[in-house]
């Protein structure tokens, strides 16, 4: 039985074209088919007898005894392995980097990076932004409302920014703010959110603190969550939708399965973690069953980017085994490239 490293040119051939009619078609394909698409000089009959090898290889299967040949997961991982690199044309390039001009937080570049994999690849677009644990404040503003409410605005270092509105049973004026909001940058630029909270706390608690004006009205805002930040990863996904259109020979619960489980941010965020680990290096992951008994016809391509502060920003995109992998390949690596160039 011949392993990857022992199959022929000639085999190697038959099972890529084969790979790309599937691909392209998603039907099972025959020698005498397969013959003339290629133009082959070999028979049906000599194709035929390398079919059969890539059967029993693990490379093929039959799905009906007069059917003709479907590649398994090995065969794509296969085909993967033969596809060369290749960037986005230039004019497409040129527009998703437009998309992201205007694009200068790390919340919104998740979002965009969704919608934009989505649209290039017709398939589901993910895109995830991972706090890091220890994140470091880079600046507070405090903005006065109208009735008596107060937007607290916390920025930290990996441009993540932190928005909360919160109600005050007496009005401070913006001026007051501002000297407020200009404490707490001097103090606490630079530290760990949790170091600093702390520290907030201890000066609050000081006796001297009853008699300045400021630590009196921090008081105020520090019960009302002043430098509390979420540590909750953000998530988008987008195009599931797209699922319905293709013939993934899933039964209706299949189906219904699939959808379930692509709800739950939980399990999504269990997919990236375990099949994007390595980071900066395209991960390619072929049938996905391991994930979930839905999965197993599926394929994820994506990216771990690291980012300034010690955040994660991660790109996926999950779609039918079958996918255009030269496609996805080029339109996530070019995503990768614009969630690696977040201007200061």
């Amino acid at each position: 039985m011949p392993t990857e490293e022992a199959l022929g040119k000639r085999a190697q051939e038959i099972l890529c074209a084969i790979v790309r009619s599937y691909i392209e078609s998603g039907e099972a394909l025959g020698s005498r088919t397969l013959s003339k698409l290629q133009n082959h000089a070999l028979s049906p009959a000599s194709i035929r007898n390398v079919m059969a090898d890539l059967d029993d290889a693990g490379y093929l299967y039959q799905p009906h005894t007069s059917a003709g040949r479907i590649p398994t997961a090995k065969a794509f991982r296969f085909f993967i392995k033969s596809l060369p690199l290749r960037n986005m044309p230039g004019a497409e390039s040129r527009r998703v980097v437009e998309r992201f001009r205007d694009v200068h937080t790390v919340e919104r570049r998740v979002e965009r990076s969704c919608q934009v994999l989505t649209e290039l690849t017709h398939n589901v677009g993910i895109a995830a932004a991972l706090p890091a644990n220890d994140q470091i404040l880079d600046q507070v503003q405090l903005v006065a409302l109208a009735d008596r409410r107060v937007l607290m605005i916390v920025a930290t270092d990996d441009r993540m920014v932190h928005n909360r509105v919160v109600n005050l049973t007496e009005a401070i004026p913006q001026e007051s703010l501002n000297a407020l909001r200009d404490y707490v940058n001097h103090n606490f630029a630079g530290w760990k959110i949790l170091d600093a909270r702390r520290e907030l706390l201890r000066r609050i608690e000081e006796e001297r603190a009853a008699y300045d004006a400021v630590l009196q009205r921090l008081t105020v805002l520090y019960r009302q969550g002043l430098l509390e930040v979420e540590q909750h990863p953000q998530i988008h996904m987008e195009g599931a939708s797209n699922l319905f259109g293709l013939d993934l020979h899933f039964t209706k619960e299949t189906m219904r399965d699939l959808f379930r489980a692509l709800e739950e941010k939980q399990r999504i965020l269990e997919l990236l973690d375990r099949f994007l680990e390595q980071h900066g290096e395209l991960q390619i992951h072929v049938g996905l069953g391991d994930v979930h008994p839905s999965m197993r016809e599926l394929s994820l391509i994506g990216l771990t980017i690291p980012q300034p502060g010690g955040m994660l920003t991660r790109i996926a995109v999950l779609g039918p085994m079958r996918m255009n992998y030269a496609r996805v390949i080029a339109a996530v690596r070019e995503i990768g490239r614009a969630n690696q160039q977040i201007p200061s």
